[in-house]
Protein backbone atom coordinates (compact mmCIF):
# COMPACT_ATOMS: atom_id res chain seq x y z
CA UNK A 1 0.00 0.00 0.00
CA UNK A 2 1.35 3.45 -1.13
CA UNK A 3 1.69 5.95 1.63
CA UNK A 4 -0.09 8.38 -0.63
CA UNK A 5 -3.13 6.03 -0.18
CA UNK A 6 -2.98 5.42 3.18
CA UNK A 7 -4.22 8.44 4.45
CA UNK A 8 -7.32 9.96 3.02
CA UNK A 9 -8.13 13.13 5.04
CA UNK A 10 -7.68 15.08 8.27
CA UNK A 11 -10.67 15.22 10.91
CA UNK A 12 -11.41 18.62 11.69
CA UNK A 13 -14.26 18.30 14.85
CA UNK A 14 -14.76 19.66 18.02
CA UNK A 15 -13.14 16.74 19.71
CA UNK A 16 -10.14 16.65 17.00
CA UNK A 17 -9.06 20.13 18.12
CA UNK A 18 -9.43 19.48 21.65
CA UNK A 19 -6.86 16.73 20.67
CA UNK A 20 -4.51 18.96 18.88
CA UNK A 21 -4.51 21.61 21.78
CA UNK A 22 -4.20 19.60 24.95
CA UNK A 23 -2.61 16.02 23.63
CA UNK A 24 -0.48 16.98 20.92
CA UNK A 25 -2.61 14.47 18.57
CA UNK A 26 -4.01 14.21 15.30
CA UNK A 27 -7.20 12.46 13.67
CA UNK A 28 -7.00 10.82 10.19
CA UNK A 29 -9.88 8.90 8.32
CA UNK A 30 -7.44 6.18 6.67
CA UNK A 31 -7.80 3.33 4.23
CA UNK A 32 -9.95 0.47 5.67
CA UNK A 33 -6.77 -1.81 4.80
CA UNK A 34 -4.29 0.61 6.52
CA UNK A 35 -2.43 -0.79 9.53
CA UNK A 36 -0.66 1.20 12.65
CA UNK A 37 2.36 0.66 11.09
CA UNK A 38 1.22 1.50 7.93
CA UNK A 39 -0.55 4.86 8.99
CA UNK A 40 2.52 5.77 11.17
CA UNK A 41 5.38 5.42 8.63
CA UNK A 42 3.34 7.20 5.98
CA UNK A 43 2.22 10.72 8.71
CA UNK A 44 5.97 10.46 9.41
CA UNK A 45 7.16 10.62 5.37
CA UNK A 46 4.08 12.52 4.46
CA UNK A 47 4.59 15.56 6.90
CA UNK A 48 8.01 14.93 8.07
CA UNK A 49 7.44 14.30 12.23
CA UNK A 50 7.97 11.86 14.42
CA UNK A 51 4.94 9.71 15.67
CA UNK A 52 5.07 8.51 18.86
CA UNK A 53 1.45 6.29 18.84
CA UNK A 54 -0.94 5.28 16.94
CA UNK A 55 -4.23 4.23 17.95
CA UNK A 56 -7.21 2.66 15.05
CA UNK A 57 -10.76 3.21 15.52
CA UNK A 58 -13.47 2.06 13.49
CA UNK A 59 -16.97 4.70 13.60
CA UNK A 60 -20.20 3.39 12.90
CA UNK A 61 -20.31 4.40 9.63
CA UNK A 62 -17.73 2.50 8.59
CA UNK A 63 -14.67 4.98 7.89
CA UNK A 64 -11.44 3.88 9.59
CA UNK A 65 -9.98 6.35 11.94
CA UNK A 66 -6.35 7.01 13.01
CA UNK A 67 -5.78 8.88 16.04
CA UNK A 68 -1.82 10.16 16.04
CA UNK A 69 0.09 11.49 19.15
CA UNK A 70 3.34 12.95 17.58
CA UNK A 71 6.27 13.24 19.51
CA UNK A 72 7.25 16.00 21.94
CA UNK A 73 9.45 17.49 19.52
CA UNK A 74 6.79 18.23 17.25
CA UNK A 75 3.42 20.39 17.40
CA UNK A 76 0.16 18.98 15.93
CA UNK A 77 -1.04 22.98 16.23
CA UNK A 78 1.55 23.62 13.86
CA UNK A 79 0.59 20.36 11.46
CA UNK A 80 -3.15 21.48 11.82
CA UNK A 81 -2.16 24.78 10.79
CA UNK A 82 -0.12 23.58 7.59
CA UNK A 83 -3.27 21.37 6.72
CA UNK A 84 -5.60 24.19 7.40
CA UNK A 85 -8.01 22.54 9.91
CA UNK A 86 -6.97 25.01 12.39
Amino acid sequence: MSQNSVIIRPVSTEKSFRLIEKENKLIFIVDPKADKNSVKEAVEKTFNVKVEKVNIIRSISGEKKAVVKLAKEYSAMDLASKLKIV
